[in-house]
């Protein structure tokens, strides 16, 4: 049931709100995470008015962790107010993350390939000169060895728009 209520609700949304033309290409970084502080060098490419495609370079780093990941997500615009929109959509990712474990007698060294599925729901900002900022909220789910398979990631974004 809560499936069929998302879906027509997404539907509704998508039929009845109408997006304002977004930038054919806009690069910058985005900053956060749930368990670890890093950054992602983020592109955004326009696929049509309503459309555009995300990819993410990300590298995260803990005292005991280190994470790289390349996330892709198709994202679909709504306008809410003339500079003021939000964006929702499906994607997945995949990376590597090296785990370091520095024991006085055995320091050793473990890295790991993994892959996951993600969603994507945000708000953004587009000013008067190109710049775009953006806050959103991206839910990982782990198909391959994805630790603990799920990770909440809460970022702040600022894009060039050209």
């Amino acid at each position: 049931m809560k499936k069929i209520f998302i879906i027509a609700t997404a539907f509704f949304l998508t039929t009845t709100i109408q997006a304002q033309k977004i930038a054919d290409h806009a690069i910058g970084l985005r900053l956060g995470g749930n368990r670890l502080f890093g950054s992602e060098i983020t592109y955004q490419r326009a696929m049509g008015d309503k459309n555009r495609l995300e990819a993410d370079l990300g590298i995260y780093r803990s005292n005991s962790t280190h994470t790289t990941q390349l996330a892709g997500i198709y994202q679909w615009v709504w306008k809410i107010e003339s500079s003021f929109h939000w964006y929702a959509g499906p994607g997945a990712g995949v990376g590597t993350w090296r785990y370091l474990d520095n024991y006085i007698w055995a320091p050793t060294t473990q890295t790991q390939f993994f892959a996951f599925i993600a969603g994507n729901i945000g708000v953004e900002y587009d000013f008067d000169f190109p710049l775009l900022v953006s806050l959103d909220f991206r839910p990982q789910i782990g198909i391959i060895n994805y630790g603990n398979n799920n990770n909440f990631d809460i970022a702040l974004s600022a894009r060039y728009q050209f």
